[in-house]
């Protein structure tokens, strides 16, 4: 039994962490609050709703069923929005799709939603649903989803895009639709995907699936089949916020989507849609006709809906706790029950009913969110409560172990919050914290997760969860908590950081890419910061096969915590052109660590901290670039100032200001950082004066930018427009055959001689947003490719002699390819770089 020391009675006012379900909510104590909870616990009734990405999900429509029909809510998000563009930072992928996954629980946080997810995998636009579910893995995702309907149990599934012969705009949303009739088709039947009814689940058959009518592109609804509609207009019965006001600070969430100031639908008129089924029982005016959402639904549930209905008609505004008794009566009852999904689901929600209807608040805290592995710290229980009637805290359990035995109670009243301290070790072999669904390499479109009960979680489960336990009215209380550190934030649910497991030391390359040529030799810095005093160990390096490094063993002695330390070796790329990751680690006593530390912090969501393999790519090829100093506008954030200066530029950060011939000089080249067309407010007042730099002499590339919201009129020194069909103005299929319209030009020769061989192994897509006309006296088509089944484009990659300069256009994504090591895309890049230098 771990030390346990009564440190005093302190009074204290914090947050309930009853619930570790995502997108549930730490009760209110107010009384309308407690009087939801009551509507909400009567009622049995659930809807899934479905959709491909974050921000697809209609937060009016869930802020209705949940806080206006106190219906069993959740969306399900096949992706975490991987593959989109982050307009608030430099972070994509991976990481944003962690980010996005926070996003989409802030929202939930606020229309009281659940959310789940699928394994599968955002990677870009796609075109076609058939494109989507085969790099999807079209049989793993459709068990993703009648896991979730499983697991969850809705009564009717609702998609928020169509299914041929409508179209959803894009090929992961028609294949969300696709996959959702099929999974409600099944789900149902314990011969499909029996492994999942081998591990508890049951079979669950929806009453019926139906599609959120709307057209993505706008003009008449496409419908064709029995509809109904419903007016999802109304107030939040707590705060008396309208829906589409709540709905809108739930969308709003979503800004690295640049959704920050989203404020449709903030009125109070009506909201009429539109409901078209796609399978199961028609409905005549309501999602739930001919559906059963009452107790009697239940086996021996119609005497739990009469107690909850009792309770309700008894229920004090002035004096919650007066309901406590019959509440815990109908906990007793509650519990004869059989389990299922929801009856479980009611439990948790009437304990989490009673604890407010006490006004009982716990939290465990502790002094640093990041515990390596092996170490002890302190945990600091706090208990206090409103209400009089009867409340012993037993104690906190974790570990495996009960640290205070019931004998030794202690009464909780409102003049004796409690404050007790207990130590505890964090075990050796915790798993370091890690998203679950980044633990192990995924397929281009499929997370790989090992544990099948993790498939559809939000997030990891906590660490080391608490739980606090409690004596009411003779019954036992569990209260489970994830301990956390109180940090000061820009928003509540940011203010607080859950306990995480770290290794005593981690790794950071000075860049995480490098470039060699063929048969040299580089030296590169390794930095090792502990998060414990004192280690000694041995620091190992491997290179790729045929490449060189050395030393690859030393004996390191570190300082103390968070005091780096360099390590320089020396590394020697082969002969030929070759790519290969540089592992590290370190080895301490029996156990070794190889971790890096990537910490997303952004201001409206909590901090996030990832730990990959601090591996080093290292990329060996032949690339000439004549442009020695670069100048850098960023635009909504990406890596290319740091690929520019592993071709070895010097990059000079520019603002609006600083373009001018007079700050320019001295410049190679000025490239304009993805939607800097977009973001910045500078740019257009400075323009001509960056045309008059290009005309004598300078280059400037400009990168992608999206057709709406454009803060420039003029996008180049002539006439060019990417207003048009966006969707189609661009190329996806990363494989597609690259013909070159001007085989001559130098872009394609000079510094480096490009062939079909520079466009292999490019990632996600070839290019987006390509421009949809420009001056043809002017401009230069340089390529051209097209998807499959489709016209070629000519837009991707277009030069202009401007005077004495250069000006270029690009809707190639640079921004993905410079950062995976593409040495196809570096070379070409570097030629653009090098115009019009000797």
């Amino acid at each position: 039994m771990a030390r346990l020391a009564r440190t005093g009675i302190v009074a204290s006012a914090l947050g309930l962490l009853a619930t570790l379900a995502a997108g549930a909510s730490a009760p209110a104590d107010t009384p309308a609050a407690l009087q939801f909870e009551l509507q909400r616990l009567r009622e049995t009734g659930g809807v899934l709703y479905l959709a491909a990405h974050p921000d697809d999900e209609n937060t009016e429509l869930i802020t209705y069923l949940s806080r206006g029909r106190h219906v069993r809510t959740a969306y399900l998000s096949l992706t975490r929005g991987d593959g989109g563009q982050n307009e608030l930072g430099r972070d994509f992928d991976a990481s944003l799709g962690v980010l996005r996954t926070q996003e989409l629980l802030a929202a939930r946080r606020l229309d009281g939603g659940r959310q789940f997810f699928s394994r599968a995998i955002d990677f870009g636009f796609s075109k076609s649903p058939e494109e989507t579910l085969r790099i999807w893995n079209h049989d793993a995702v459709l068990s993703d989803v009648v896991r979730v309907i499983r697991e969850f149990r809705p009564d009717v599934i609702i998609t928020r895009f169509p299914i041929p012969p409508g179209s959803g705009g894009h090929g992961h949303h028609t294949a969300s639709a696709i996959l959702a009739v099929e999974a409600f088709k099944i789900a149902g039947d314990p011969k499909a995907y029996p492994e999942q009814i081998a591990q508890g689940l049951a079979p669950w058959q929806p009453k019926r699936i139906l599609w959120n009518a709307f057209n993505f592109g706008g003009g008449p609804l496409p419908l064709s089949g029995p509809t109904f509609e419903v007016d999802i207009a109304g107030k939040d019965p707590v705060s008396g916020e309208s829906f589409g006001s709540i709905a809108a600070r739930s969308r709003a969430m979503h800004k690295t989507q640049g959704l920050g100031g989203f404020t449709s639908r903030v009125g109070n008129g009506p909201n009429v849609q539109n409901f078209l089924l796609l399978g199961g029982d028609a409905a005549k005016s309501d999602f739930f006709d001919g559906i059963d959402t009452t107790w009697a639904r239940e086996p021996g549930g119609a005497e739990v809906g009469r107690r909850i209905d009792a309770v309700i008609a008894a229920f004090k505004t002035d004096d919650p706790a007066a309901s406590v008794p019959a509440l815990l009566e109908l906990r007793t009852q509650l519990g004869a029950l059989a389990p299922d999904p929801v009856v479980t689901e009611k439990r948790h929600d009437l304990d989490h009913l009673i604890l407010g209807c006490l006004g009982l608040h716990t939290e465990t805290t502790i002094d640093q969110a990041e515990i390596v592995t092996g170490s002890s710290f302190t945990l600091h229980h706090s208990v206090s409560v409103t209400s009089t009637f009867p409340v012993q805290w037993l104690g906190a359990r974790y570990a495996g172990s009960v640290e205070r035995a019931k004998s030794d109670a202690v009464p909780v009243r409102p003049d004796r919050p409690v404050q007790v301290d207990s130590q505890a070790t964090l075990p050796l072999e915790t798993p370091l914290s890690q998203p679950y669904w980044l633990r192990d390499k995924p397929t281009t479109g499929l997370y790989t997760v090992k544990d099948p009960a993790l498939i559809g979680r939000p997030e990891n489960p906590p660490v080391f969860p608490v739980a606090q336990i409690f004596d009411i009215g003779g019954q036992e209380f569990v209260v489970e908590s994830n301990p956390v550190q109180v940090v000061n934030a820009a928003t509540e649910a940011a203010s607080r950081r859950p306990l995480l497991a770290i290794g005593p030391v981690s790794f950071a390359w000075k860049h995480p890419l490098e470039l060699l040529e063929p048969g040299h030799h580089r030296t590169f810095t390794l930095e090792v910061t502990p998060a414990r005093a004192g280690i000694v160990g041995t620091l190992l390096v491997t290179a790729p096969s045929g490449w060189q490094i050395a030393p690859a063993q030393q004996e390191v002695k570190l300082g103390g915590v968070g005091e780096s330390s360099r390590f320089t070796f020396e590394l020697a790329a082969p002969n030929s052109a070759a790519d290969g990751q540089v592992e590290v680690r370190i080895n301490i006593g029996a156990k070794h660590y190889h971790r890096s530390r990537q910490e997303l912090a952004y201001a409206h969501l909590p901090t996030q901290l990832l730990q990959f393999n601090a591996a080093l790519h290292v990329v060996a090829f032949g690339v000439t670039v004549n442009a020695p100093k670069v100048g850098y506008v960023p635009g909504a954030g990406d890596s290319i100032p740091d690929a520019l200066a592993a071709l070895g530029c010097e990059v000079v950060t520019l603002t609006g200001a600083d373009l001018t011939p007079e700050k320019l000089s001295g410049l190679s080249a000025v490239v304009l950082g993805v939607r800097a067309f977009n973001e910045r407010t500078d740019l257009a007042d400075h323009l001509p004066a960056l045309w008059a730099w290009v005309e004598s002499g300078g280059t400037v590339i400009a990168q992608y930018n999206r057709p709406n919201g454009l803060k420039a009129t003029h996008l180049g020194p002539y006439e060019l427009s990417i207003a048009g069909d966006a969707p189609r103005l661009r190329v996806t299929d990363e494989t597609a055959p690259v013909t070159f319209l001007a085989p001559d030009n130098v872009v394609l020769n000079q510094p480096n001689k490009i062939g079909p061989a520079d466009f292999a192994n490019w990632v996600q897509e070839r290019g987006a947003y390509f421009p949809s006309s420009w001056d043809q006296a002017h401009f230069v088509p340089i390529l051209a490719m097209n998807d499959p089944g489709e016209a070629p484009l000519q837009g991707s990659l277009l030069v202009a002699t401007y005077g004495k300069g250069h000006f270029v256009y690009t809707g190639l994504s640079f921004f993905r390819q410079l950062p995976s090591g593409n040495p196809g895309a570096y070379r070409l890049f570097a030629n653009l770089l090098s115009l019009g230098q000797p």
